[in-house]
C-alpha cells in the first residue's frame, strides 16, 4: 500500500470522525435546555409554588399519604428520580454494550423525556404530583440518554482530543441555555404584551425546552455511527437493573483506581447538580428574587460558563485534568460558602454570585466526564457510562435529600445551601488521593502526556 493511500486513508478517517464529533455536540445542544430552563430557572419555583398553593393549612402536601412541607417537595421529587434511574441505566449501559445499538436507545430515551417535558404545560392549578411525576420520568429519560450519549465520546475521540471534545460538548450546551434563555426572558417579563398570564408564560417556556431537545435531537441521531463490540454478542441485555448495576459494580473492583475516582465524582457532582437544582429556589424563597432576576442570573451563568469550559479545557492541557478539577472544587466551596451570607433581596450580589458558578461549572464536569472516558475499558463504555451518570445532569439524589431535609427540619434554606459544602471537601479529598496516571493504565488505556 503506497504512502499516498495511508495518508488518504488517515484523512478520511479523521475527517469522518470530525464529523460524528460535531452530531454528538449537538446533543449537548438539545438536551442542555432541559437541565437549564427547565430543572434550573422555571420547574422548581413554578412546582413549589403549585405544592404551596395545593397544601394544608400547615403547609404540608400529602403525596400517598405522606406529609411533605410543600417547600421540599421539589427536591424530593429530584432525588426519587433516580430511583427510577438506578434500574434503568444499568441495564440501558449493558444493552448498548452487547448489542451495539446504541442510537436506537438514545432516541428512545430522548424522545420520552421530551414528551414529558412538553406535557408540563399542563401543569396549572394544584397538580403539583402530576408534576413531580413528568419530572421523575424526565430526569431519568435525560439519565438514560446521557449514558449512552457520554459513552460515546472514547469512540469519536483519541485521548488527546478528549478534554477539548468534552468541553467543546459542554459549550454547546451552554450555548443552547443561553439562546432559550433569552426568549424565556422576553417571553416572561412581557407576556402581557403576548396576551398570556405569567403561569401560562412559565408553562410555554417549560414545554418548549421539550419540544426544543426532541428537534435537535435529530442531529446526532443521523450523524453518530453504532458500532458493534467484537466480543459482546448481539441481542443480549439484563433484564434486571439492579443485577446489571451490581455485576457493573463487581466489575469495577477489578478497576479499583476507576472506582476510586467515580466515588469521589458521585460525590462532589451530587453537590454541583443540587446547586445547579435548588439554586432558583433559594433565591426566590430566601432571599426574595423575582422570576425576571433569577433568569437573568441563570443567563449570566450560562455565558459565563461557555468560556469557562473552553477555558478550563485549556487549563488542562498545561496543568492536567486532575489539577483543574481539584481547583474548581477549591472555588466551589468558596462560591457557597458566600452564597449563605447573601442579603435578602440585593440581586446585585446573587449575580456576582452567578459569574462565579459558571466560571467553574462546565468546566469541572467536562473535565470529569474526559477524564473519566480514560479510566473505562474498551468495549464497556456503556456500561460503565451508566453507573458514572447517577449522579450526572440533576440526577444526584442524596444532595436534594439532604437539602430537602434540612429545610424540612431547620425551615431555613440558607441551613440547607450551606449543608452542601460537604460534598466538595469530602470529593476533593478522595480525588486528591487518586493517581490518574496509574489507573489510566490499570485500565488498558494509553496514557496522555498531560492528564
Amino acid at each position: 500500500m503506497s504512502t499516498d493511500t495511508v495518508r488518504a486513508g488517515a484523512a478520511d478517517e479523521a475527517a469522518e470522525r470530525r464529523r460524528e464529533q460535531r452530531g454528538w455536540y449537538f446533543y449537548d445542544w438539545a438536551c442542555s435546555v432541559y437541565s437549564t430552563s427547565v430543572l434550573t430557572v422555571f420547574l422548581g419555583p413554578y412546582l413549589t409554588a403549585v405544592a404551596k398553593h395545593a397544601a394544608d393549612a400547615d403547609g404540608f402536601v400529602h403525596p400517598l399519604g405522606v406529609p411533605l412541607r410543600a417547600g421540599s417537595f421539589f427536591a424530593y421529587a429530584v432525588s426519587a428520580s433516580v430511583i427510577l434511574s438506578i434500574v434503568v441505566m444499568p441495564m440501558a449501559g449493558a444493552a448498548a454494550d452487547r448489542s451495539g445499538r446504541k442510537k436506537p436507545l438514545l432516541a428512545a430515551a430522548a424522545y420520552l423525556g421530551a414528551a414529558a417535558t412538553t406535557g408540563m404545560f399542563f401543569l396549572d392549578g394544584d397538580r403539583y404530583l402530576l408534576g413531580g411525576l413528568l419530572l421523575i420520568v424526565a430526569n431519568a429519560s435525560l439519565a438514560v440518554s446521557m449514558v449512552l450519549y457520554n459513552s460515546y465520546l472514547p469512540q469519536i475521540a483519541p485521548p488527546e482530543e478528549r478534554d477539548a471534545v468534552s468541553s467543546k460538548g459542554w459549550a454547546f450546551g451552554y450555548a443552547a441555555g443561553s439562546l432559550v434563555l433569552v426568549g424565556n426572558l422576553v417571553l416572561f417579563t412581557a407576556h402581557d404584551s403576548f396576551g398570556v398570564s405569567e403561569s401560562t408564560a412559565v408553562r410555554i417556556c417549560l414545554a418548549s425546552a421539550g419540544v426544543w431537545w426532541g428537534a435537535f435531537t435529530l442531529v446526532p441521531l443521523k450523524r453518530l455511527r453504532d458500532r458493534r463490540a467484537p466480543s459482546a454478542p448481539a441481542g443480549q441485555a439484563s433484564a434486571h437493573g439492579w443485577r446489571q448495576l451490581a455485576a457493573t459494580v463487581r466489575d469495577m473492583r477489578r478497576q479499583p483506581l476507576t472506582l476510586s475516582f467515580l466515588l469521589a465524582y458521585l460525590i462532589y457532582n451530587d453537590g454541583i447538580q443540587t446547586v445547579i437544582s435548588q439554586a432558583s429556589v433559594y433565591g426566590s424563597e430566601e432571599l426574595g428574587l423575582s422570576q425576571s432576576t433569577l433568569i437573568t442570573a441563570v443567563l449570566l451563568v450560562q455565558v459565563l460558563a461557555v468560556g469557562g469550559a473552553l477555558g478550563m479545557g485549556r487549563l488542562a492541557r498545561t496543568h492536567g485534568a486532575k489539577r483543574t478539577i481539584l481547583g474548581s472544587l477549591v472555588a466551589w466551596t468558596l462560591t457557597l460558602a458566600a452564597g449563605f451570607f447573601l442579603p435578602a433581596g440585593e440581586p446585585v450580589w446573587f449575580f456576582v454570585l452567578a459569574s462565579c458558578i459558571g466560571l467553574v461549572l462546565g468546566g469541572s464536569q467536562a473535565l470529569s466526564r474526559s477524564l473519566f472516558s480514560h479510566l473505562v475499558p474498551s468495549g464497556k463504555e456503556a456500561e460503565y457510562f451508566s453507573a458514572y451518570e447517577m449522579s450526572d445532569r440533576g440526577m444526584s439524589w442524596l444532595g436534594p435529600l439532604l437539602f430537602g431535609l434540612t429545610y424540612q427540619l431547620t425551615g431555613s434554606y440558607r441551613d440547607a445551601i450551606i449543608s452542601l459544602v460537604v460534598f466538595f471537601v469530602i470529593g476533593f479529598a478522595l480525588l486528591a488521593r487518586v493517581p490518574v496516571r496509574q489507573a489510566v493504565r490499570d485500565a488498558g488505556n494509553p496514557v496522555p502526556e498531560m492528564i
